[in-house]
């Protein structure tokens, strides 16, 4: 069984992360990419690992809706994704949209693909909202404990600014964020108001950009309605995520650095303050592997009928081949 896949959207670096996943993917292979700026040119020339003829092309909604294809990646930033979907609705109702941008994560007709915490929840839809990289980051780090909190989670998260794009701006200035840790939407932040949605109470969190290029750590303050004692807690995570290869528990913190290029979610330190109540965990992944296109290759498989770790290089044990 073979799928095609297009991508809108593609010049940027979760795009370039998705083509080079879908062309080592057993099933899956590559119908077109559309991207304004590099128009004409061919694909291999712009992506490490990716081979053949295939160009570029820039394609607006209605063109792309025009084309062949099992399913529609738009990698589009936050605002632009309506056009292509309503063009793809009239058009070919039933092919797949997995949208990486917020557009759809608020909207309870398209299926929340986080498939750790929601695969349960999928029936058929073809319409698929990707996490954001923060909000899985979170979602991750929260889920476990849901049931036993006190309060709303308090989040700081730092991403390397890869997480900003690649339009010019104060959050992908390497100049700027030399030796500097840059804080900014401190409340409102989009990812917030995702979280809150999806976990169901609200959660506080503060984005911030560092330096590095790729990877988030997510730290979270989490309150406890009773004493546990830390093997409980730690115990509670492992049994949440018994069998899960895109998951992997530490005794210690997480380093970012280490997260960089793989495809799994870390969470580790599990540190309990005197009185047992108060808890702190850290979770590290690729903003945008596991934040991004890794997650957007797992809701395909599942939706195009695939395993739905095939194509993501895992080992049994969760680390990356």
């Amino acid at each position: 069984m073979s799928k095609s896949v297009g991508i809108i959207g593609a010049r940027g670096h979760t795009g370039a992360e998705l083509i080079r996943l879908i062309a080592g993917h057993p099933g899956l292979e590559l119908a077109f990419v559309s991207s304004r700026e590099l128009e004409g040119r061919r694909v291999a020339d712009s992506v490490a690992g990716f081979d053949g003829e295939l160009c570029y092309a820039n394609l607006d909604a209605e063109a792309a809706a025009q084309q062949a294809a099992d399913a529609v990646v738009l990698a589009l930033p936050n605002g632009k994704a309506a056009p292509y979907v309503a063009a793809i609705d009239a058009a070919a109702p039933q092919r797949v949209i997995v949208d990486l941008s917020a557009d759809y994560r608020f909207d309870r007709s398209w299926y929340y693909g986080l498939p750790e915490l929601t695969r349960a929840n999928y029936q058929g839809q073809r319409r698929i909202s990707n996490p954001g990289c923060y909000a899985t980051a979170m979602q991750l780090a929260i889920a476990p404990l849901k049931e036993l909190l006190a309060g709303p989670p308090s989040c700081f998260g730092v991403s390397g600014y890869s997480g900003a794009g690649t339009t010019p701006s104060d959050k992908n200035d390497v100049d700027k964020l030399r030796d500097n840790l840059m804080p900014y939407s401190l409340t409102g932040h989009v990812h917030e108001r995702e979280v809150s949605e999806q976990l169901g109470f609200p959660v506080e969190f503060m984005p911030h950009v560092a330096p590095h290029f790729r990877g988030i750590t997510l730290t979270a303050n989490l309150w406890l309605q009773q004493a546990r004692t830390r093997d409980a807690i730690r115990a509670r995570y492992a049994e949440h995520y018994a069998g899960e290869p895109l998951l992997r528990l530490l005794d210690d913190a997480p380093w970012v650095s280490r997260i960089a290029g793989r495809h799994h979610c870390e969470i580790g330190a599990f540190a309990l303050a005197p009185g047992g109540k108060r808890v702190v965990v850290v979770a590290t992944l690729d903003n945008l592997l596991k934040g991004a296109a890794t997650q957007a290759l797992q809701n395909l498989n599942i939706v195009l009928g695939f395993a739905e770790f095939d194509g993501i290089p895992v080992l049994a044990d969760g680390a990356q081949a």
